[in-house]
């Protein structure tokens, strides 16, 4: 678990930060991030959400060193990424998207060439510590071929952590991971975090997003669009949706719902969306009983994650 005596108010920081891909044959220059202002406060699990192509990638390209930036500033635990690389480096662990080992090795033998490859001394190192928080001490001599893709997968995870980062990026962790390993993969991930590690996390579950994320961030072409706490985020749609069961079948909408966005349901429920902060929900119940719909059964649903996320970037493309 990480350990950290001094932590700064923020574990990342980027100001102004910039990407421009230069053209390469027939493909025109790209600017993959547009002047990015982005703080993730220390000690929280913060969700990096944003459509294929947004920059998301390039971002955690940029803090884990493998892609130069073309302006701004960014800094990991403190550490600018230019004048203190190596600190701001080893303050970091990614667990990549694309699943890249050895398979001829074991994942003892690839946790400790990660270990090495982080000058973390032998009397130092905690292989079957981690191998076995990640569930993987029973495959610990196996080759890592014979390992399903959930257990690769974790094994990515076990060789993040080699240094004991207080930083953890999750690059989709749990594509491809059933759901008992995605469970208990999400178990460890949030004992990491009770210990101090900060954990940011992309992601294209968003219900995974919602549940486990303090705040979130939205890119979109290359921008920041929103960065807010989840239940502030969740908020930004002002509509419920009240879905009647009705005592006797309903085949037409009556004229009196007209007002109000109003659906039949295959199911037979009728479905009616209002905004709260102009109609109340004692209102739009006095419409349907003056409707003279007989009700069975209720019930409210409030916009989730995807909801936001759909309203705020097709917006945003939209105005772009």
């Amino acid at each position: 678990m990480t350990s950290v005596s001094s932590k700064p108010e923020y574990a990342i920081e980027a100001i102004g930060l910039e990407k421009t891909y230069r053209a390469s044959g027939k493909l025109p220059a790209k600017r993959a991030l547009n002047g990015i202002d982005l703080k993730i406060r220390t000690g929280s699990i913060f969700g990096l959400l944003g459509p294929n192509g947004a920059g998301k990638s390039t971002f955690i390209n940029i803090l884990s060193g493998l892609v130069t930036k073309s302006g701004g500033t960014a800094r990991i635990w403190g550490h600018d990424i230019d004048t203190e690389g190596r600190a701001a480096r080893s303050s970091i662990g990614v667990v990549p998207q694309e699943i890249n080992m050895d398979p001829f090795f074991t994942p003892f033998e690839s946790v400790e060439l990660q270990s090495g490859f982080y000058g973390v001394p032998k009397s130092e190192r905690r292989t079957d510590e981690i191998l076995a928080a990640v569930g993987l001490a029973d495959k610990r001599d196996a080759y890592v071929r014979q390992l399903s893709g959930g257990m690769k997968r974790r094994l990515m995870v076990a060789k993040a952590l080699v240094h004991a980062p207080p930083v953890l990026i999750l690059d989709e962790p749990t594509a491809g991971v059933d759901v008992e390993l995605r469970r208990s993969l999400w178990e460890y991930v949030l004992e990491l975090n009770k210990a101090g590690t900060t954990i940011i996390l992309t992601t294209h579950y968003l219900e995974e997003a919602q549940e486990l994320c303090d705040e979130i961030g939205i890119i979109n072409n290359g921008e920041v669009i929103a960065c807010e706490p989840t239940a502030q985020l969740l908020k930004r749609l002002d509509h419920k949706t009240l879905v009647i069961e009705p005592a006797e079948a309903v085949t037409v909408i009556p004229e009196a719902l007209k007002d109000y966005e109003c659906k039949l349901r295959p199911d037979g429920t009728l479905a009616i969306t209002f905004r709260s902060s102009e109609t109340g929900f004692g209102r739009v119940m006095e419409t349907v009983r003056a409707a003279g719909i007989s009700i069975a059964d209720l019930a409210t649903e409030e916009p989730d994650l995807e909801d936001v996320f759909v309203s705020m970037t097709s917006s945003a493309n939209a105005a772009a």
